[in-house]
């Protein structure tokens, strides 16, 4: 109810979107792709989703498990953008602390991924917590009364928009469910 709260209250979902939900493998991801999929069976604008996860190209990553499920369980198209982010970052580079070019790096192939399967919205895994610690971490760090938006157009790719559904669930709502279904989730590839 939250998420269709959210979409809802934000506008999120028009009539015919084509929406890829960026898929980690985390409890926040995967609880956005099987809360879109519910709702996509009764909402009153029709809409197609596709899953996109951006491999960082870790040996560790085993990505069979979110095939399994976006195949078998949900009939959802599941892209996997192979990429040599890690290699650029720890190897190449030998950053100290590689978060913020891995998250842009990250980003730019999830949008050109996405724009090639002709989508124009981007699902993203960001819920309640994340909103409110982003203001905490702006207003201690930044000096600024700043957070994630539940929607935003692109500046860099026209016609794209991104939307956060899960932005009024709150994370210990994600764990009971995910608990209560059993899921089980990818642990972080990232040495760092």
């Amino acid at each position: 109810s939250y998420v269709r709260r959210a979409i809802d209250d934000f506008q999120m979902i028009e009539e015919g979107d084509k929406i890829a939900v960026g898929i980690s493998g985390g409890k926040d991801s995967l609880a956005l792709l099987y809360a879109l999929n519910g709702l996509k069976r009764f909402y009153p604008k029709k809409f197609t989703l596709y899953a996109v996860t951006v491999d960082l190209g870790f040996q560790n990553l085993n990505l069979e498990k979110i095939e399994q499920i976006c195949r078998d369980e949900l009939q959802i198209p599941y892209t996997i953008v192979k990429t040599d982010i890690a290699q650029i970052i720890f190897e190449q580079r030998k950053e100290s602390n590689p978060c913020s070019l891995c998250a842009k790096m990250r980003k730019g192939a999830l949008n050109d991924a996405v724009k090639e399967l002709g989508c124009n919205k981007i699902a993203l895994g960001h819920h309640f917590d994340d909103m409110i610690e982003t203001l905490l971490l702006n207003m201690t760090y930044a000096s600024e009364i700043k957070t994630m938006l539940p929607k935003l157009k692109s500046t860099n790719f026209e016609g794209m928009e991104l939307i956060r559904p899960l932005y009024k669930v709150k994370e210990k709502d994600i764990i009971a469910w995910s608990n209560y279904n059993e899921l089980r989730f990818l642990q972080c590839a990232c040495k760092f």
